[in-house]
C-alpha cells in the first residue's frame, strides 16, 4: 500500500508507528509452481510528523498483523493470517503465526491454528528465518524495498528522481506458503493492523493498493482506515473529489476512476507471475508510476525512480536492513 505515514499529516495511525502499515507483496515463490510468498511491511524507521528515527522495538506486542484472504470474490476474508508479537525485552523479541478460517478470519480473533510459535524476529543483517511443515516464516527489520521521489510528490509533482527510501527501513513480515492452502480461485489480498493498546481491538490500518490511502480519503481518512474492503463503495465519493481537485477530472470521470480503485484489494492468482495492478505485486513492480499518472489525470507519468538493488533471490526475498550496516 505504501501509505509510509497514513494520511495528509503524514503522521502514524493512532500516533505508534509499528502500526503503520507501508506495503503489502504477493508473487508466485521463485522457481516453486505450488508455493506463493506474501510480504507484509510496517512501521518504517523514520516519520515526517514528528520528524525523525522511529522506535527500536519493531513490532507492537499488543497489536494484531493480519493479511486478509478473500477466496469467493465477496471481498470478506475467509481466511487470515495473524502475527502477535511478545513484549521487546533485552533487545529481542519473538512471534507466533496464526492461520484464521471461515467468520473468525472475517472478524477480529485472537486465536486459530498456531502455525509458527517463538520465531525469533530478527534485529540486524541476519535473516533469522523460521520453518514449519510447508510454510516458511520471517519477521524483522529489512531494507524498505518502496521506492518513490516523496519530496517530489510534495511539490506539486515536481519531480527530480530522488528516493526518499534508498536508506529506509521497515519491519517486514514475510509469509511463504502452499498454494494448495489458499484456495482455487483469484485471491482477494488486504493487510491491516489492529491496536489493542486501549484494552479492546481497534483497527488501526489497512489496505492493499499502493498510497491511495494517503491521497485520496481526505477528510474522511479515520473512516477509511478503520473500515473494510465490503465497505469500500461508500468511499467512491470522497475518492471522486480528491481526483477532481488534485487531477482535474470532470465529476463523472472521477467517479468513473474512484470506482476502479475501490475496493482496496489486491487481486492474486498464484499460477500467474506477479505485475501490479493486474496480479499481485513484485517487490520491483513500479507501482507509484500508474498511481502517479491516475492521480495527476495522466499530466505526469513517472518520478523517475527505479527498484532497489539489494533485494535478494530468496527468501525473504526483502534486503538486510540499513540501520545494522550503520550500527556496525
Amino acid at each position: 500500500m505504501s501509505h509510509h505515514y497514513s494520511g495528509p499529516d503524514t503522521s502514524f495511525p493512532h500516533g505508534d508507528a509499528r502500526l503503520d502499515l507501508t506495503d503489502l507483496y504477493a508473487f508466485p515463490k521463485p522457481g516453486s509452481a505450488g508455493k506463493s510468498i506474501l510480504i507484509m511491511n510496517v512501521h518504517p524507521s523514520s516519520g515526517f510528523n514528528p520528524p525523525g528515527p522511529t522506535r527500536q522495538d519493531p513490532f507492537a506486542a499488543d497489536a494484531l498483523y493480519e493479511i486478509k484472504i478473500d477466496t469467493n470474490g465477496d471481498n470478506v476474508a475467509d481466511i487470515a493470517y495473524s502475527v502477535r508479537f511478545f513484549p521487546f525485552t533485552d533487545g529481542a523479541q519473538t512471534a507466533t503465526l496464526r492461520r484464521v478460517e471461515g467468520a473468525q478470519a472475517a472478524g477480529t480473533y485472537d486465536g486459530g491454528q498456531i502455525i509458527v510459535e517463538g520465531a525469533p524476529v530478527s534485529m540486524d543483517r541476519e535473516a533469522r528465518i523460521t520453518e514449519a511443515g510447508n510454510h516458511r516464516f520471517f519477521a524483522g527489520w529489512r531494507s524498505d524495498p518502496f521506492f518513490f521521489d516523496v519530496m517530489g510528490a510534495l511539490n506539486n509533482f515536481q519531480f527530480s528522481g530522488n528516493d526518499l527510501f534508498t536508506d529506509k527501513d521497515v519491519c517486514s513480515i514475510v509469509l511463504e506458503v502452499p498454494n494448495s492452502t489458499l484456495g482455487t480461485k483469484v485471491l482477494g489480498l488486504w493487510a491491516r493492523t489492529v491496536d489493542g493498546a486501549s484494552g479492546s481491538w481497534v483497527q488501526a490500518d489497512r489496505g492493499a493498493r499502493p498510497s491511495q490511502s494517503v491521497f485520496l480519503p481526505g477528510d474522511e481518512r479515520d473512516a477509511y482506515l478503520t473500515a473494510g474492503p465490503a465497505d469500500d463503495a461508500g468511499f467512491i465519493a470522497v475518492f471522486a473529489h480528491s481526483l477532481e481537485h488534485i487531477g482535474g477530472y470532470s465529476s463523472e470521470e472521477a467517479q468513473r476512476v474512484a470506482g476502479t480503485l475501490l475496493p482496496d484489494i489486491m487481486r492474486f492468482d498464484p499460477a500467474r507471475a506477479a505485475s501490479y495492478p493486474s496480479n499481485g505485486r513484485a517487490l520491483t513492480d513500479d507501482v507509484l508510476d500508474g498511481f502517479i499518472s491516475i492521480l495527476t489525470n495522466g499530466k505526469v507519468t513517472t518520478d523517475g525512480v527505479g527498484a532497489h538493488s539489494d533485494l535478494l533471490t530468496e527468501f525473504p526475498y526483502v534486503g538486510p536492513p540499513h540501520r545494522a550496516a550503520t550500527a556496525q
